[in-house]
């Protein structure tokens, strides 16, 4: 069972045109990560993924958070030309809408504490809400054909050539990000109990905001559907009108109860085009009988639609 293969070389030349959703949707996706980072990320001391990682913690090194946001758009410029070269012009265009939200939004946001300075033991909600938050964000971003830049650019990449999970990438990012900013908080306090605490915090943060992202946004992720019916063909029709570049095995056999015959229709799509396939299946049987669950180690011939 393979899926049809299409080249997606022609977005990447033809980036499609913007359309207003496609505006309030990158804004709206910088809006909420820079509040996630502002409010919630920064105050709590931890370290981010990939550059803004590297970013962060130099900026926590010399106490200045002017440093952040000077080497996070230098860092965000460098991934936006990557994008625009190695995944699509779409893509890049719509992720520097959401990076540059975040970097204006971050120079113009309000000052003020979500909560009262000596409310140490709170830190742990401002982890855990600025993960949701920040995954949110990305989810929103990536709906969109965009993204919030740094780790997921590289994310949005390898997912494209390797049909993983966007959010397994951030792990990776994360951890070469959390070894150099330990390494300077380390440097600068001598505390190694403040350095294994932040490194809790960090790890928090990273698998909340990966879990969120993962939930919410599903094109890499992969479901076998199986559907058991007297007429293929009807089934057939329907899984061609509703994702005319997947196709479908089919398995003849006979009912064990009333010794009918019957068939099996298979076919391979991702979490995100799931629910569109079985409303197309109920309405052309609603007698069909069908069940799906997640797959891996799907060949990389397996097509995915370029983000």
């Amino acid at each position: 069972m393979m899926s049809k293969q299409r080249s997606s070389s022609k977005e990447s030349e033809h980036p499609k045109r913007l359309t207003p959703i496609n505006w309030v949707l990158a804004i709206a996706a910088g809006l909420l990560y820079s509040i996630a980072l502002k409010y919630f990320v920064i105050p709590a001391g931890i370290i981010l993924t990939g550059s803004e990682g590297i970013a962060v913690s130099i900026s926590y090194y010399f106490e200045n958070s002017t440093i952040f946001i000077v080497l996070y758009a230098l860092f965000q410029t460098l991934l936006m030309a990557f994008a625009y070269r190695k995944i699509s012009k779409t893509f890049a265009y719509r992720s520097l809408i959401v990076v540059a939200t975040v970097i204006l939004a971050l120079l113009f946001l309000p000052e003020f504490h979500i909560t009262q300075p000596d409310a140490y033991n709170e830190r742990i909600m401002l982890v855990l809400f600025g993960g949701i938050l920040a995954g949110c964000a990305k989810a929103v971003a990536f709906k969109n054909r965009g993204s919030t830049g740094d780790e997921d650019v590289i994310a949005a990449f390898y997912a494209m050539k390797y049909l993983k999970p966007v959010g397994s990438i951030a792990i990776i990012a994360g951890v070469v990000s959390t070894v150099f900013g330990l390494a300077l908080q380390l440097l600068k306090t001598n505390d190694l109990a403040l350095i294994i605490n932040t490194l809790m915090y960090t790890a928090l943060y990273l698998f909340v905001s990966t879990e969120t992202l993962n939930t919410l946004y599903h094109k890499f992720k992969l479901t076998m559907l199986a559907v058991i019916h007297e007429h293929p063909d009807v089934i057939g029709n329907a899984i061609r009108k509703a994702s005319p570049h997947r196709t479908y095995t089919i398995h003849p056999g006979v009912g064990g109860y009333e010794e009918k015959k019957l068939s099996m229709i298979r076919t391979i799509v991702t979490l995100e085009e799931l629910p569109k396939l079985i409303a197309a299946i109920n309405k052309a049987a609603p007698n069909a009988f069908y069940y799906h669950h997640e797959v891996e180690g799907v060949s990389r011939k397996f097509y995915i639609s370029p983000i």
